[in-house]
């Protein structure tokens, strides 16, 4: 007996989902807990896998399609595999129709973006998905099958004669349009909502990062002997934010309606680049973490925002952030608000510069620090108070054990 396919129950702060990608079409045999399709929300990617050894029956949602919590998006026949026969008229031989009748091929978003990004013409890829449609796992069987994609054509070699009702692009001029992700667009919306509802401002200042490089020097081999993972300069800055959260509660604090919500705990997101953009996993309780924690929870959340396996409860929440664009060789920045939080620091490059120490010109390896806040909630004292506490934490970063 067929069962259904649904959804995962989304939070309440995801609304609904989109189908990303399908690994299986329709006949396809399935071992139990194999991945059949991947869910995409605003958030994170949802995995739907086979609850049994069966086949996939019948694909509700198509790629690109919009679900909802819990809705049926397939139906599985359960039982052995390969009981259960794809119908005669495939997707591949209306496919192969709507070529000839000169139609242009229906894609999914995902196997768009793939052919784009491949060179790849869809009107040579057979469709296996509903109504003909080319998902992204034709794609790659086509790229498999050595058929030859669509190239630019090079001197040696003829350009391909263009079909009557294709596009002709002269010169280099090309130009590609693909759909914005869920996760970009989400992105995109709340960075726009910050600028427009929070009064925010950004406040500068510079840290010398000799003491805690030196103290990292000499460290790193007997920390990653004893903890089993390296020691970075994350770590530092993540402690010195909760120590200097502590001391400044207001800009752990957060607006409410009329009220302000004072967070007894400091709940820190680390912002990390993705291939599907910007995301934002949380140290929870960062006050309570060693420098061995932070950089193990760190290297985690890395390895899961690497393969796409971030999860809501990963990302959801946090009462601070910290943002790195010295990675990327930032110098300097106004990072933009996290809401509903009320500030956000931003780290750039450490870069050598002549600075005057006691009178003399000495070369230091000095960085950028950058607060934006929310000045509705925050004075210019404060933000400027709880930077330069972090100021002073990483330049001598004893008084972080010895809280001074």
């Amino acid at each position: 007996m067929a069962t259904e396919i649904k959804a995962p129950t989304f939070p309440e702060s995801v609304a609904d989902g989109t189908v990303a990608t399908w690994h299986k079409k329709v006949g396809d045999s399935c071992a139990r807990d194999e991945l059949l399709a991947d869910i995409e929300t605003d958030k994170v990617v949802l995995e739907i896998l086979a609850p049994a050894d069966g086949v996939l029956k019948e694909i509700i949602k198509d790629e690109g399609d919009l679900v909802l919590s819990g809705e049926s998006i397939a139906t599985f026949e359960p039982g052995s595999a390969g009981t259960y026969a794809a119908p005669s008229d495939t997707g591949a031989e209306q496919a192969a129709l709507a070529t000839e009748k000169g139609s242009e091929p229906v894609l999914s978003p995902a196997a768009r973006r793939m052919a784009d990004e491949k060179g790849i013409d869809p009107a040579l890829v057979a469709g296996t998905g509903k109504g003909g449609r080319v998902t992204k796992e034709d794609i790659v069987r086509h790229m498999d099958s050595a058929v030859q994609p669509r190239q630019a054509a090079t001197p040696q070699a003829p350009a391909p004669v263009p079909a009557a009702d294709s596009p002709v692009f002269e010169g280099d001029r090309v130009e590609r349009r693909v759909p914005m992700t869920r996760l970009r667009a989400r992105v995109a919306q709340r960075l726009v909502e910050a600028q427009q509802n929070a009064a925010m401002l950004t406040t500068f200042n510079e840290v010398n990062m000799k003491p805690v490089m030196a103290l990292r020097s000499q460290y790193k081999d007997a920390f990653e002997k004893r903890h089993g993972v390296r020691l970075g300069f994350m770590s530092f800055f993540v402690k010195a934010c909760a120590e200097a959260l502590r001391r400044n509660p207001g800009v752990n604090a957060s607006i409410d309606g009329n009220d302000i919500v004072y967070h007894g705990y400091q709940d820190i997101g680390v912002a990390v680049s993705s291939d599907r953009g910007l995301v934002v996993p949380v140290l929870r309780n960062a006050e309570n973490m060693s420098l061995a924690d932070v950089e193990s929870a760190i290297r985690a959340y890395g390895q899961k925002a690497k393969e796409g396996k971030l999860s809501i409860e990963d990302m959801t929440g946090g009462t601070f952030t910290i943002s790195n664009g010295g990675v990327f060789g930032s110098l300097l920045s106004t990072p933009i608000l996290n809401p509903p939080q009320s500030a956000i620091l931003g780290m750039h490059k450490i870069q050598e510069r002549p600075m005057a120490v006691d009178g003399k010109v000495a070369i230091l390896p000095m960085m950028y620090l950058a607060l934006s806040y929310d000045h509705r909630l925050l004075d210019g004292k404060e933000a400027v108070t709880f930077l330069v506490t972090i100021k002073e934490l990483l330049e001598d970063p004893a008084r972080i054990l010895l809280d001074i």
